[in-house]
């Protein structure tokens, strides 16, 4: 197990070299600069721009230099915002979007499990069709509709939640719904799924046959096998929340890192833009590896070498 994880961890390095190498070049084939915008810029003063930001240096010596400092933790400035360096701004927006992400998943967990379970334990009646019927609408709404509508009703015509922000607890209320709740209905499909393969099985008619209740025979003994297909689901899930956090933060005005990589995307904010997806790509690999961490937790048998 040891090993499959330093072999894991080791692989990020390859894997972050390709994602910043490819993201370096396609943002400069993108038209227009950080330095044009409506307002013509003298010349010389965009030349004086360029020369402060090392892009008046051949591409090739732009990355060499932008990857020899990345090595070493530095990011640069921001074009846009210099106030502060991209590892500053990082640094103030991740947690936000990481807070986001974590109230997702607990809304996603919640109402997938136990809306899994539930249709699980009678299948083809009404406990099995509504929980199941949830799930659908949940897949079938995207985020960037179901944000304005849950906006709509409950902050415009009920007027029970805010409509943006995010200093009080009313106001994480539904960016967490609206991220959440579609990977809620795919873990409730997956943990039907799985818990009624798991609630065939013999051990489950031993255990009942020993006389134990259905709760600790649902808790104790099919749940831990139930839960695999969804652990493995996580991984890739956790990273969809982060990254669609995008669309999220912006519905409703949270100042996380989503929001400031749209901004600097619209902006052509090159280091800003380069450090993001540096950040979400070490972030997406660390879930993964996690995830498969757990699921090698839940099956002996995947610790064992091929």
């Amino acid at each position: 197990m040891t090993l499959y994880i330093l072999r894991r961890i080791a692989a990020f390095v390859p894997v972050m070299i390709a994602i910043a190498t490819f993201t370096f070049f396609l943002i400069r084939l993108a038209p227009g600069g950080p330095f044009d915008s409506e307002r013509a810029v003298p010349e010389a003063a965009k030349r004086q721009l360029e020369a402060a930001y090392n892009l008046d240096a051949p591409l090739y010596r732009q990355y060499f230099d932008y990857m020899a400092a990345a090595v070493q933790g530095d990011l640069g400035p921001s074009f846009k915002k210099p106030s502060r360096t991209v590892t500053e701004w990082i640094a103030l927006r991740l947690p936000v979007s990481l807070e986001l992400g974590a109230y997702a998943l607990a809304v996603a967990l919640a109402i997938g499990l136990s809306a899994g379970i539930i249709a699980s334990l009678r299948p083809n009646t009404i406990t099995d069709y509504a929980p199941m019927s949830f799930a659908m609408f949940g897949i079938c709404i995207p985020n960037f509709v179901l944000g304005p509508l849950l906006v709509l009703v409950f902050a415009m015509w009920l007027e029970w939640l805010p409509v943006s922000g995010w200093r009080y607890p009313d106001e994480k209320i539904l960016p967490a719904i609206t991220l959440g709740s579609a990977y809620a209905a795919y873990i409730a499909r997956l943990s039907r799924g799985s818990m009624l393969e798991v609630l065939s099985q013999d051990f489950i008619r031993t255990a009942r046959a020993k006389g134990l209740s259905e709760a600790s025979v649902v808790l104790r003994h099919a749940l831990r096998g139930g839960l695999q297909p969804v652990v493995s689901f996580l991984g890739p899930a956790a990273a969809a929340l982060l990254t669609g956090s995008f669309v999220v933060e912006k519905i409703f005005q949270v100042p996380g890192l989503g929001s400031e990589f749209v901004e600097a995307a619209l902006n052509r904010d090159y280091t800003m833009i380069m450090g993001t997806v540096l950040v979400y790509a070490l972030l997406l690999m660390s879930l993964n590896l996690v995830a498969d961490i757990a699921l090698a937790w839940l099956d002996p048998r995947l610790r064992k070498p091929a």
